[in-house]
Formats: structure tokens, C-alpha cells, sequence
């Protein structure tokens, strides 16, 4: 082994009653502040938006804020789950962690298993948007007409920078939080400050869209979702609109390293809070300005014209901006490189608290000595995205929108799970300690859950049709289905391999299956609440 590195400190648990114990990572490194600007950073609003808002309005025209709407409400119930399940058990395997406490090893594997695979299939994509917007920039300096920004399509040339970007952000996580925190404060105020000035500019100071000539004016239809036209629309739909609000959850894995809070809620539950409430008013206010300027006909600049639909702001940049347009790619570029980097903290976080309750080899719990991070996590992920943007990359020219209807599916997999962890963990005490906590513990979680099970059944039966997300196909089956379902099959395999070599895990030795009424802090705080109602 490295003198530079070394493996975990010796397990000190935090509850004999779970045998969740920490891990080796730093504590009180990260304020409110900075984990909603890291989670802000792995969001992503800038590249979320270009990189969803075509296949969005493809999907469901001009109910796309409707959509971004819809897609919110599941989040904020399954951020309620999240929050609970924090506030009880803080730990860095996050669905992990939860969902082995609540439904067992088997099914807690496969909640982290999602994470994983939701985080490369979006680090890719990360990458190859990153890419695109380094040639968009290139040109836009070089008084270019198109030859520069063509570069990103030439295979060979789209693969090696798009490694390199992940090379890159690699190294940048691989020095751990402080110099992740320095770098995302610079690229968040950024891309926040050109989206602002672009939003604006759609709305009142660009010329009309040339295909009309005319800016639309909005309509309440615009935010109503039963105005969409099918169940199967909606559901691809939504499918995009989990993808833009996920990440926020990449801050809750920050729960042994975040500092500690003075009300009841935690640091990392409290900057969860915020952060989903900033994006809300972000995505529907873009998705609404952007309407308002390109509609959704099948002209040049149109969110119909299936052409510009991987990357929209890439086409429309110029037309709204005019020569401050290389604002906006430079903002975009940034949003994705620093994206990168975060979002890279969570499958480390989840592989290391895997491998640190014997759920993968022991290798990937390895935290460097002088940087405090979880290193070999970080390359193994890191070397896996880079490897399936590669591949995906041949086999789909439209691989972005793929990669992002994908993910989707990943996402209401893994946080529907999550979501029922949180009513299942807590039905013996939900009641026990009041309506608030029955409401925001028990009752909203579970409903958020079992629509996003349901989205993520019906989604994956639609994606096998060859027409679904870009229409790219392998003998007669949608690209996207034979992704989702491959990917999480792979985690199967896995699983079961290792259940044979290393079967502590999976019989229940290490993380053990309980609930709330077994966990010390839950009978302190129902203490608290008896005494609080016998004072009223």
C-alpha cells in the first residue's frame, strides 16, 4: 500500500443496536452554506436545463413547466423521507444504509446499487455536454462559423476530451472537500448569474424567435399537467423532470462530515431543504422562458425541431444573446466540468460505506491520509463512467438524451426505495410522536415512493419501444429500456456474487434490520414529546 494511503481507521460504532459506524471521513468540514453550494454544484442548473429542456418539451410541448412542477412534488416527498432517515441514522451510504436497516441486505444493496448506476450514467452524460459546450465556446472566440463546434461530433475527438474532463474533476475530488468547496463557490455564482441573465433575455429582451417573429405569451395550460396528452407521455416526461432535480440528495451523504446544527434539524437536512425549494424556482422559470421565446414548433430554433434537442441552449445561445452568447457557453461548460467533480462525491460515499459494512471488497473503504477522501471509491467510479461514455457513445449518436431518460428511470428506482425506507423505519413511532412528524416521517414519504415505483415500472415497460427517448435501438428494442434493465441486472450479478464470497453482509450480521423503536434517539425524542404535550 501507498505511504500516501492508508485503509479506514478501526470501526467505531455510533449505534450498537444498527452497528452503523463511522468511517474515516473528516468532520465539521461543511457548513449549510456549502453543502447547498455543493449540492447546487451537482444539480447543475445550467447544464441540467440545456440537457433536458429538448428532450422535456419532446415529450410533453407546452406543459413542460407542468412537467418540472410534477416532477417536483415526488422530490419533496422523498426529501421529506431523506430528511428523517438522516436526522436518525447520518451516514454516508444514505439508500444504502436506510434501506438495509428497514427491507434488509438484499434489497438496501440494490437501493445503493441504484445510486451508483443513476451517478455514472449522469457523469457521463456530464462529460460528453461538457464537451460539446468546449467546442460551442472555441468557436464563439474564434469567430468561427460551425467548423470548431463540429468537432464534438467526430467520435474520436468527442471520446478523449470528454476523458479528459473526467480526468480532470477526478483529481479535483480526489484532494477532498476544501478544495471542492473553493472551486464550486466560483462556478456556482457563475452559471447562476448567466442562467438569471438568460432567463431575463428570453423573457423581455432578445428579439422574437426568427421562426415566429413573435414571443408567446404564457398560459395557465403551460402549468397544468392533466393537459398532457397521454399517461405514457407524462410518464417520459416526468422521467426528465426527476432528472433535473436530482442530486440534491448528493448533500445528505455529507452527514459524518457536515458541522453540527443548533435546532433539531441537521446541517445537511437544512441545506436539502433549501436547495430543493432554489431549484424549483429555477427549472419552472426556465422551462417557462424558454417557451415564451423558442415555442415548440419544428423550426430552426423550436423546442420541436428534434435536431437541437440533446442541447437546446447550444442553439438557441446566439439568437437570445448575440455575441454575449459565449457567457452562457462558458457558464454551461463550467456548470458541467464542476458538476463532474461533485457529483463524483456521492458513489464514492455510498462505495465506501458498502465496502466499510462488507457489502463490496474491502479495497474500495480505503480513505487517503492526507486528503481524507475516499480515493479508490472515486477511481473505480470515475474509471466506470468513463468507460460507459466511451462505449455509449458508439452505439448512440443521440447518447446524451438517452443516457438522461436512463438515469431517470435509476433515479425513481433507488429513491422510491429510499422514499418507503423512511415509512417503514418509523411505523411503530410515526404516531407516537405527532401529526408533523407521522406527516413528514410516515405518510408523504411512503406516497412519494410508490409513485416513483409505479413511474419507474411503467417507464421501463414504454422504453423498450424503439420509439421512446431518441429512437435509438438494438434489433427492434428501445436503447433505453436495454439500458435500464441491463444496468441494474449487472448489480444482480454483483450481488449475488458477493453474497457467496462475503455473506456476513447479507445474513444480516453486520447492518442489522430493525426500526425506530429500537433506535435510543427515537425514545429520547418521544420523551420530549410527551413532556412538551403534558406542559401545554
Amino acid at each position: 500500500m501507498s505511504e500516501n494511503a492508508t485503509a479506514s481507521p478501526p470501526t467505531r460504532a455510533l449505534d450498537s443496536v444498527s452497528g452503523i459506524s463511522r468511517k474515516g471521513l473528516p468532520q465539521g468540514t461543511v457548513g449549510v452554506f456549502g453543502a447547498v453550494i455543493i449540492g447546487l454544484s451537482v444539480c447543475a442548473p445550467a447544464y441540467t436545463l440545456t440537457a433536458s429542456v429538448g428532450p422535456a418539451a419532446q415529450e410533453v410541448g407546452w406543459q413542460m413547466p407542468a412537467i418540472f412542477l410534477a416532477g417536483f412534488i415526488p422530490m419533496l416527498l422523498v426529501a421529506l423521507g431523506y430528511r428523517a432517515l438522516n436526522d436518525r441514522m447520518p451516514d454516508s451510504g444514505t439508500s444504502f444504509t436506510w434501506g438495509t436497516r428497514a427491507f434488509g441486505p438484499w434489497i438496501g444493496w440494490m437501493a445503493g446499487w441504484g445510486l451508483i448506476a443513476a451517478t455514472v450514467l449522469v457523469l457521463s452524460n456530464l462529460a460528453g455536454v461538457a464537451v460539446d459546450f468546449l467546442f460551442e465556446s472555441l468557436d464563439i472566440l474564434m469567430n468561427g462559423g460551425g467548423e470548431v463546434a463540429n468537432l464534438a461530433s467526430v467520435v474520436w475527438i468527442n471520446i478523449i476530451v470528454c476523458l479528459a474532463f473526467m480526468a480532470m474533476a477526478t483529481f479535483i475530488s480526489y484532494r477532498g472537500m476544501t478544495s471542492t468547496k473553493i472551486f464550486q463557490y466560483i462556478t456556482v455564482f457563475f452559471q447562476l448569474g448567466v442562467m438569471a441573465w438568460f432567463i431575463l433575455a428570453m423573457f423581455f429582451f432578445a428579439e422574437p424567435n426568427p421562426d415566429s417573429g413573435v414571443r408567446n405569451m404564457p398560459e395557465l395550460s403551460w402549468f397544468n399537467p392533466f393537459a398532457v396528452d397521454s399517461f405514457g407521455a407524462f410518464s417520459a416526461g416526468l422521467a426528465v423532470s426527476i432528472f433535473v432535480y436530482w442530486g440534491w440528495d448528493t448533500v445528505l451523504t455529507l452527514g459524518e462530515e457536515t458541522k453540527a446544527s443548533k435546532g433539531r434539524m441537521s446541517t445537511e437536512g437544512k441545506a436539502s431543504m433549501i436547495l430543493v425549494a432554489i431549484l424549483l424556482v429555477m427549472y419552472v422559470g426556465t422551462a417557462t422562458a424558454t417557451l415564451v421565446w423558442a415555442g415548440t414548433g419544428d423550426g430552426e430554433f423550436g423546442l420541436g425541431n428534434t435536431d437541437i434537442a440533446e442541447n437546446v441552449f447550444a442553439a438557441i445561445a446566439h439568437p437570445v444573446m448575440g455575441p454575449l452568447a459565449i457567457f452562457l457557453t462558458l457558464g454551461i461548460l463550467l456548470s458541467a466540468v464542476s458538476s463532474i467533480n461533485t457529483t463524483a462525491i456521492s458513489p464514492a460515499r455510498t462505495l465506501l460505506a458498502m465496502s466499510h459494512y462488507g457489502a463490496l471488497p474491502a479495497s474500495m473503504k480505503k480513505i487517503h491520509s492526507k486528503y481524507k477522501s475516499p480515493y479508490v471509491a472515486l477511481l473505480w467510479s470515475s474509471a466506470v463512467a468513463s468507460v460507459f461514455y466511451a462505449v455509449m457513445r458508439f452505439l448512440s449518436e443521440d447518447v446524451l438524451w438517452d443516457t438522461i431518460t436512463a438515469l431517470g428511470m435509476m433515479v425513481c428506482f433507488y429513491y422510491g426505495i429510499t422514499a418507503l425506507s423512511s415509512t417503514w423505519y418509523f411505523r411503530k413511532t410515526a404516531a407516537k410522536l405527532g401529526w408533523r412528524f407521522f406527516t413528514t416521517a410516515f405518510l408523504l414519504p411512503g406516497l412519494g415512493g410508490i409513485f416513483l415505483l409505479i413511474t419507474f415500472v411503467t417507464t421501463t415497460i414504454d422504453s423498450f419501444d424503439p420509439a421512446f427517448g431518441s429512437g435509438s435501438n438494438i434489433a427492434g428494442l428501445g436503447l433505453v429500456g436495454i439500458l435500464g434493465v441491463v444496468v441494474l441486472l449487472i448489480g444482480v450479478v454483483i450481488m449475488l456474487a458477493w453474497s457467496r464470497k462475503s455473506p456476513a453482509f447479507f445474513r444480516g450480521e453486520v447492518l442489522r434490520v430493525g426500526d425506530d423503536s429500537t433506535d435510543p434517539r427515537s425514545l429520547e425524542l418521544f420523551d420530549d414529546h410527551i413532556e412538551s404535550h403534558e406542559r401545554r
